[in-house]
C-alpha cells in the first residue's frame, strides 16, 4: 500500500508591531482576550489572523467594532489579540470587554461614553453547573405519574 501525504498549506501569522500600545484583557464565560490597541488606521487581528478571517459572522464582527462606533473614532485605532477558551461569542464578547478598558487608557474622556452603553462592565453570567439528581441545572427528569 502506498501512503500519500497531504501538505496543508497553513496562513503565516502576522507580525505585529505593537510597542506604543496599551494593554487590557477582557473576559466572557470561559473566554480571555489579552488586548493591544495602538494608534493606526482600524485594522483589527485575532490569533494571528485578520478579524474578517477569524469570526464568520457578521453579529460577531459588529458586535467588536462597536466600541469604537460608540466614540466616533471607528479608523483611529489598531487591535492585536490574542483569545483563547469558549465559542465565538463568548471570544467576541470579551475582546468587545478588553477594547473598552484598553480605549480608556488611551483617553480617560471615553469613559463616560462607554461606561452608559456598558462596555467597560465585565458580563459575570455563566453557565449553571449541573445538579444532582436532574437532567440538566433545572431540567428535572420526566416525571410519570403511574
Amino acid at each position: 500500500m502506498e501512503t500519500v501525504s497531504k501538505t496543508i498549506s497553513k496562513k503565516p501569522k502576522i507580525k505585529l508591531d505593537f510597542k506604543e500600545s496599551k494593554y487590557a484583557t477582557g473576559r466572557r464565560k470561559k473566554s480571555i482576550a489579552k488586548i493591544w490597541v495602538k494608534k493606526g488606521t482600524g485594522k483589527i487581528y485575532v490569533n494571528g489572523r485578520t478579524m474578517e478571517d477569524y469570526f464568520t459572522s457578521g453579529s460577531h464582527k459588529m458586535q467588536i467594532t462597536r466600541p469604537f462606533e460608540i466614540i466616533n473614532q471607528s479608523t483611529d485605532y489598531d487591535v492585536r489579540c490574542s483569545v483563547s477558551g469558549g465559542g465565538h461569542t463568548g471570544q467576541a464578547g470579551a475582546m468587545v470587554h478588553g477594547i473598552a478598558k484598553a480605549l480608556i487608557l488611551f483617553d480617560s474622556d471615553n469613559r463616560s461614553a462607554l461606561k452608559t452603553e456598558k462596555l467597560n462592565t465585565r458580563d459575570s453570567r455563566s453557565v449553571e453547573r449541573k445538579k444532582p439528581g436532574r437532567r440538566k441545572a433545572r431540567r428535572s427528569f420526566q416525571f410519570s405519574k403511574r
